[in-house]
């Protein structure tokens, strides 16, 4: 099985995902279905089916979760090198044509989340970054085109 790397608190987050689903969410769904089978007729019936597509979204989820927790390999960054980019690392970035300042965490794709500065290591800027060192340019070609930036710093 391949392992999935990830830091203690997006495995934590994904436990407690699972924890909500089947100690929340499954019960919730199991009387919706309840109440909805007492309605009557289950086939114009509109909530029943509701409630049938939330159970199958909610079983896949944690179906889905399940292995993830199970193939994830918790990476602890404050053990990592500081001299040059690896899983964990914070960085700061600098878009050398907009002279904007980003920070970013190089996190795996169970726990990315661009809102939060958190980027996969599977992501393009991701893999570009991979083993860099503050001062080194880090060319991207994205969709949009061509961009630079300089690692400013690791945090």
């Amino acid at each position: 099985m391949q392992r999935t790397p990830i830091t203690r608190e997006g495995y934590e987050t994904l436990k407690k995902e699972l924890a909500r689903l089947k100690s929340v969410d499954r019960p919730q769904n199991i009387k919706a279905i309840e109440e909805a089978r007492a309605h009557g007729d289950l086939s114009e019936n509109a909530e029943f089916e509701a409630a049938k597509d939330r159970q199958g979204f909610i079983e896949g989820r944690i179906s889905e979760l399940d292995f993830k927790l199970n193939s994830a390999d918790i990476i602890d960054p404050s053990k990592l090198p500081k001299d040059r980019v690896v899983f964990g690392t914070r960085v700061l970035l600098e878009n050398v044509d907009t002279a904007e300042a980003v920070e970013y965490q190089l996190v795996g794709p169970e726990e990315s989340d661009v809102a939060q500065g958190k980027i996969s290591i599977s992501s393009p800027l991701g893999k570009a970054m991979l083993g860099k060192k503050p001062g080194d340019a880090i060319l991207l070609m994205a969709p949009g085109g061509k961009r630079s930036y300089e690692l400013v710093e690791i945090l």
